[in-house]
């Protein structure tokens, strides 16, 4: 992962299975994240999903890329810095052993103007795919509802809303494409996004 790169971050439980079992569960997990990961990123979209989660990342100007023990770039060991740590918290709340991700998470990197919007639209997608929710408001645990909002947030919202052409337009690019579910398996199939399941 390079500094100034764009990227889509994303794993899975293990066979599937579940890694948020509870709602404190994803609160914790968004805690570790800033913890451990957002010294060196900024954040543009997320999804946490009962058996998976993505993010949308780019990589900040500043050591990321030093490695670290010859072996794993600073961003790459906040990642498994962060990821331990939930699954450490995780075993010892639920009294289970082992690992709870698959080893490795995946990361795509995203490299023009199509893909970096689709990925936006396409990561709060999940929950809707799923069946989880019917609108990309009702998911808790994404980012939609926070740049569409005046709270306060770490996401790069004003990018985000000025690349749409605004926070009306953002909404309205939503709302019309999950009308035409076509264009999201166009968008997959392009840009060879893995369906997680």
């Amino acid at each position: 992962m390079f500094t100034g790169k764009y990227y889509h971050v994303y794993n899975r439980g293990i066979n599937r299975q579940l890694i948020f079992f509870e709602e404190k569960n994803s609160l914790y997990f968004l805690k570790q994240f800033k913890k451990y990961v957002s010294p060196y990123v900024d954040v543009f979209a997320y999804c946490l999903m009962p058996n998976h989660f993505h993010f949308f990342i780019r990589v900040k100007e500043n050591d990321s890329e030093i490695t670290y023990s010859g072996k794993l770039s600073v961003i790459e060991k906040a990642f498994k810095d962060f990821f331990i740590s939930y699954v450490k918290s995780i075993n010892k709340q639920y009294n289970r052993t082992g690992a709870l991700l698959q080893y490795k998470f995946k990361r795509q990197e995203v490299e023009d103007e199509s893909h970096y919007t689709w990925l936006i639209y396409y990561i709060r997608l999940n929950p809707i795919s799923a069946g989880l929710c019917k609108n990309f408001s009702d998911w808790k645990f994404s980012s939609y509802t926070s740049l569409i909002s005046n709270k306060n947030t770490e996401l790069k919202r004003d990018e985000i809303l000025e690349w749409f052409g605004g926070v009306k337009q953002f909404i309205s690019f939503h709302e019309l494409n999950l009308k035409s579910r076509k264009q999201n398996i166009e968008f997959e199939s392009k840009f060879r996004i893995e369906r997680v399941k």
